[in-house]
């Protein structure tokens, strides 16, 4: 079963990019353009990020 975990090696910020790329199985960066392009044009997406960063626990406190 997989889980949803903010990363702590190879992080930019808090994590959080790294943790869902981990879970889609797909590379870091794509995550982090589409993170940005969700804050650029939305703006919703650095509340989003903040939650995230705050509800989303340590890749070390699930394993």
């Amino acid at each position: 079963m997989k889980k949803l975990y903010k990363i702590e090696e190879g992080r930019m910020i808090c994590g959080v990019c790294g943790g869902v790329s981990e879970y889609l199985n797909i590379d870091p960066t794509i995550v982090r353009i589409i993170w940005a392009l969700l804050i650029l044009c939305a703006g919703t997406g650095f509340l989003a990020y903040l939650i995230c960063a705050v509800v989303m626990p340590n890749k070390s406190a699930v394993m």
